[in-house]
């Protein structure tokens, strides 16, 4: 089984962090364009609860604004003609911490339907095949239970917790080359390299 996060790994939220931001007056225009550019100009202006509830909102009501990274669903459709089987394994709450109380898992959901990764037979990603784990014990739990031989994720402390199951291969979906990719990871910059670091060589 290969698993995939969701959050950053699967769904881009870039510009549409910025766009919100700027059209909920919470960071000047000249900001950068990054999820982490606008993260870090909040948190330095000491406003930790606007970056917190932007989350929400971005997550929640506006997610269906964010596309996937490019290559996703051509990985997928490599997946599923080879034979490997895929599942989406996030540590998601169900409500966010501030803001209104947007069901976070049913708009992942609903981002996921209206992707079409449910209705494409080439696809072949089934709903009890997304688990979305209010706390991260139980996302390395769910890797666990899956048997994954892979998990691919954006966030290299969570490839390096010290709970991570044992024996599973760990990418790193890195596409701003940030550099912290643990020394016994694999980096992927985009889903062209984690096809080629799993599957190999171009699609049969």
């Amino acid at each position: 089984m290969i698993g995939i996060d969701f959050d950053n790994t699967i769904v881009c939220y870039d510009d549409v962090f910025y766009q919100i931001a700027v059209s909920e007056g919470v960071i000047p225009i000249t900001t950068g364009r990054s999820k982490g550019a606008v993260r870090d100009w909040l948190r330095a202006a000491g406003r930790e609860e606007d970056w917190t509830a932007l989350q929400g909102l971005v997550y929640g009501a506006r997610i269906h604004r964010a596309p996937a990274f490019p290559g996703f669903l051509d990985f997928l459709r490599r997946c599923r003609t080879e034979g490997q089987p895929v599942a989406v394994v996030s540590h998601k709450t169900r409500h966010p911490f501030a803001g209104p109380p947007y069901d976070l898992h049913a708009a992942a959901r609903g981002w996921l339907e209206q992707l079409g990764v449910f209705d494409d037979p080439a696809i072949g990603l089934t709903p009890d095949r997304v688990f979305f784990e209010p706390a991260k014990s139980g996302k390395l739990n769910r890797i666990a239970s899956l048997s994954c031989s892979v998990f691919i994720d954006d966030l290299p402390e969570f490839l390096s917790d010290p709970g991570f199951p044992v024996g599973v291969r760990r990418i790193h979906f890195d596409p701003h080359a940030t550099g912290d990719t643990p020394a016994d990871c694999q980096r992927a910059g985009d889903w062209d390299a984690v096809a080629g670091l799993i599957l190999g060589g171009t699609p049969s």
